[in-house]
């Protein structure tokens, strides 16, 4: 059982922004399945590096289209990103020393951050590069 399924109103209307946004949910699934099924701290790490490298891929896109159309709202989203990226290398670095295990809670924390963050923030942005000629 997926613990996030996409849905088409979390599209932003740009496809590669989509489909990075659902990878992304793929990648939450998959460390939830493999936590659900107890595959060991070396998969889940993997898949926690994954996650994390991914996510800082997507971010840097999504930043180089906003600031290369002038987005107003570039500096906000920065921000949010940033912080988000400390706190998921942060969970990482302490997952794989031992201070803390991954949690339903952790999965919960990134489920809500995605979701919020792409019907927040990021559907911001979607009407503005789409006059812009993104899609």
């Amino acid at each position: 059982m997926a613990l996030l399924t996409w849905s088409n109103e979390y599209s932003v209307n740009i496809q590669g922004f989509d489909s990075q946004h659902k990878k992304i949910v793929d990648l939450i699934n998959e460390l939830h399945s493999a936590m659900r099924e107890a595959r060991g701290k070396d998969v889940v790490g993997k898949i926690l590096n994954e996650l994390t490298s991914y996510t800082v891929f997507h971010f840097a896109a999504e930043e180089k289209i906003m600031k290369e159309h002038n987005y107003p709202g570039y500096n906000s989203q920065k921000g949010e990103h940033e912080k988000l990226t400390k706190q998921v290398v942060s969970l990482v670095d302490d997952y794989k020393s031992g201070k803390t295990v991954l949690s339903q809670e952790v999965l919960q924390f990134l489920k809500d951050w995605l979701i919020n963050h792409i019907m927040g923030s990021d559907k911001k942005y979607s009407e503005y590069l789409n006059k812009k000629g993104v899609v």
